[in-house]
């Protein structure tokens, strides 16, 4: 009943704003309407209401009404996307899983507090300030609450660890823990290199660079940027590692808006990348700032794109701080490709248009023809397996079933010290047939037996990286991940 009070209410503001009531405005003739409205409801309503709550549903109201990515954020949600940007947040620095109603530690984030006090993966953490956290129904944000915390700050917590009959507690100082924008920085072979970003935050061009330097160190020819699913962040960081891909004097992107000039951006220098063979690998969930980098070296015929047609975000926003701490994310600029390309999907009353494109030809530096079209269009398609279910799979990740085995499985290697070498000698059958017995146990017998060759091959791989990543990192996960990647192995045969 509330909930449609409040919609009535919203949708009050909007009809009001049609209709003659100049008594009222008498004295707010210099004020807003909506502000006004809000005032005359608040002051004379019958019910009572929750002001706030109906003054950001206005203003969520009023931003539909322009674009998909304009955006109002309240101050707390902002206090955490800040967080997510600024490139860290103060913790115990752990990776966690929640496994049969229990937090368990994946493993310690490398110089992180809890490693430096000898907490270990597969450890269960029973009590948090006191507070049992184990079969209570916890979810992960409440498991973020309690852990996280301001720099310096300590919080207690009790853990059970295998072998021993008492809980063991821990005093831990929080301090401040990298959230890291490079998942992975490889060597595939002896010449190819492989960097997967996964945004562009305040410290990713750092970690970029350093990533970079290593590879080409040990011989790195040709490097596969691998930009799926990674959703943006700041330009000027997409601005910065575009320095390094190309020559100097070469146009990045450029913005315009009704109310700005345009600014063209080029790069400054020769980079450090300009010798190396380039491969981008895109996909659906590439926007923004990774379509500014893959339009960037499609249209100066740098590299080769790969992958599917990325997402479609051609639009800029400001961020504008409220008096509460709150932030109005504001579009107030297009940007294009360096041929003029806006790949702004088509938006129509905010509901994006999928079969409208823009079939402009453009030209690329050496006059190759490239289209908008609602993002960057690969010049190599990987196309969708439709024959490919993956239904079965994701209920068992879902389910944390897959979690639990490859933790498991971790700890026992790592109970045996195993190296590296032997580690990747592992029979991928056996390690799957143990999966199915476990399966069989914990959850139904034979469940997985129909399910097709290609899905097998994927849960094969999928259960032997996700278990090296858990003892090695997430270096070992995406060396591994890349034998079963069609994106990968079309880049590497790619020349």
């Amino acid at each position: 009943m509330k909930k449609n009070l409040l919609e009535i209410l919203k949708y009050t503001l909007f009809i009001i704003l049609g209709v003659l009531i100049s008594d009222w405005f008498s004295s707010d003739q210099k004020k807003s309407k909506i502000e006004s409205i809000l005032k005359i409801i608040e002051k004379n309503y019958v019910d009572s209401i929750n002001f706030n709550s109906l003054h950001e549903s206005s203003i969520n109201d009023i931003l539909l009404n322009l674009d998909p990515h304009s955006s109002y954020i309240d101050a707390e949600k902002f206090n955490a996307v800040k967080e997510d940007m600024q490139g860290s947040f103060s913790g115990i620095g752990v990776q966690f899983s929640i496994i049969n109603d229990t937090i368990v530690v994946v493993a310690p984030i490398a110089g992180g507090p809890s490693e430096k006090l000898g907490i270990l993966s597969g450890d269960k953490i029973v009590y948090v300030e006191k507070e049992l956290v184990a079969n209570v129904k916890i979810k992960n944000e409440d498991v973020i609450k309690k852990l996280r915390g301001k720099k310096g700050s300590s919080v207690n917590v009790e853990i059970h660890r295998k072998g021993n009959n008492k809980l063991i507690s821990y005093n831990i100082i929080r301090d401040d823990i990298p959230l890291k924008s490079v998942d992975a920085s490889i060597m595939l072979d002896n010449n190819i290199g492989y960097i997967k970003l996964n945004r562009f935050a305040a410290t990713t061009y750092e970690e970029f660079s350093l990533g970079v330097e290593n590879l080409l160190t040990r011989g790195m020819k040709k490097l596969i940027l691998d930009l799926r699913n990674n959703p943006g962040g700041y330009l000027g960081v997409a601005i910065n590692i575009c320095d390094d891909l190309l020559n100097a004097n070469q146009l990045i992107v450029y913005t315009q808006g009704n109310k700005r000039a345009k600014d063209e951006i080029y790069s400054t220098k020769n980079g450090s990348l300009t010798n190396t063979d380039l491969v981008i690998l895109i996909d659906e969930g590439s926007a923004s700032a990774s379509e500014i980098i893959a339009g960037a070296v499609q249209d100066n015929d740098r590299g080769t794109i790969i992958g599917r047609r990325s997402f479609g975000k051609g639009l800029v926003q400001e961020q504008i701080k409220l008096n509460d701490n709150s932030v109005l994310r504001i579009t107030t600029q297009r940007y294009y490709t360096p041929s003029g390309r806006c790949i702004q999907k088509p938006y129509k009353k905010n509901n994006l248009v999928e079969e409208v494109f823009d079939s402009t030809v453009y030209k690329t530096k050496s006059g190759r023809e490239v289209y908008a079209s609602g993002g960057i269009n690969p010049d190599i398609i990987i196309e969708v397996d439709s024959n490919l279910n993956y239904l079965k799979l994701n209920e068992l990740i879902s389910l944390g079933l897959i979690n639990e085995f490859c933790l498991d499985e971790s700890i026992k290697f790592r109970e045996i010290n195993i190296s590296k070498e032997d580690f990747l000698n592992i029979n991928e059958n056996k390690f799957y047939s143990n999966f199915l017995l476990f399966l069989d146990m914990k959850y139904k017998p034979n469940y997985i037996n129909g399910i097709g060759e290609k899905e097998k091959q994927f849960l094969r791989n999928f259960l032997i990286s996700k278990t090296a990543q858990n003892i090695w990192g997430d270096d070992m996960y995406y060396l591994l991940q890349a034998k079963n990647d069609e994106f990968i192995k079309t880049a590497i045969n790619n020349n």
